[in-house]
């Protein structure tokens, strides 16, 4: 039974994570949709508006929940809680905090209000990235990782992605001037 419940938990991660993922994709087109002139802007804006609905409502939203349905299942069924997997459950508790702002901005994009640029919310996009390291690493490599390799692996990973945007976001200025 142990088995199942794991891999219904895996699977509901992973279309959880593709969801919070895709979101702020969709976020940042929609905010970019705001730059464009009538009736491009209007036409966008509603498909847009009803891909964000159905990707958050119908799959993320039920995910996040399948998934707490099914990662406490799996610890009751292990009957202990080893020390990786606490320092996993933090990080699964900013995974929720993080689910949270999304759904923030879920409702204000609903409402037409736009509060931060496409580069703000490319850059608030890489945070479920460094959320699924820290976590699938805690997950898999469990008690034989180093913390402090692990820690100085993680940081150094956030420094490459956000130098990665860094760059990305050059390149595109160079393109439109």
């Amino acid at each position: 039974m142990y088995n199942y419940v794991k891999a219904l938990h895996i699977i509901f991660i992973v279309t959880w994570f593709s969801g919070m993922f895709y979101i702020v994709r969709l976020f940042i087109y929609n905010t970019e949709s705001n730059e464009k002139p009538e009736p491009e802007k209007s036409i966008l804006q509603r498909q847009l508006s009803i891909m964000i609905k159905r990707l958050w409502l119908g799959i993320t939203w039920p995910s996040a929940i399948l998934t707490l349905v099914f990662g406490p299942w799996m610890w009751y069924m292990m009957g202990t809680l080893p020390a990786w997997l606490a320092v996993k459950l933090a990080f699964v508790v900013g995974l929720y905090a993080y689910h949270f702002t999304l759904h923030s901005l879920y409702k204000q994009e609903a409402k037409g209000i736009f509060k931060y640029t496409s580069q703000q919310l490319r850059i608030w996009n890489e945070v479920a990235t460094i959320f699924l390291v820290a976590i699938v690493m805690l997950a898999v490599v469990k008690q034989s990782m180093s913390w402090f390799w692990g820690l100085a692996g993680l940081i150094l990973f956030v420094v490459l992605l956000m130098s990665a945007i860094r760059i990305y976001k050059l390149v595109r200025n160079k393109k439109t001037t």
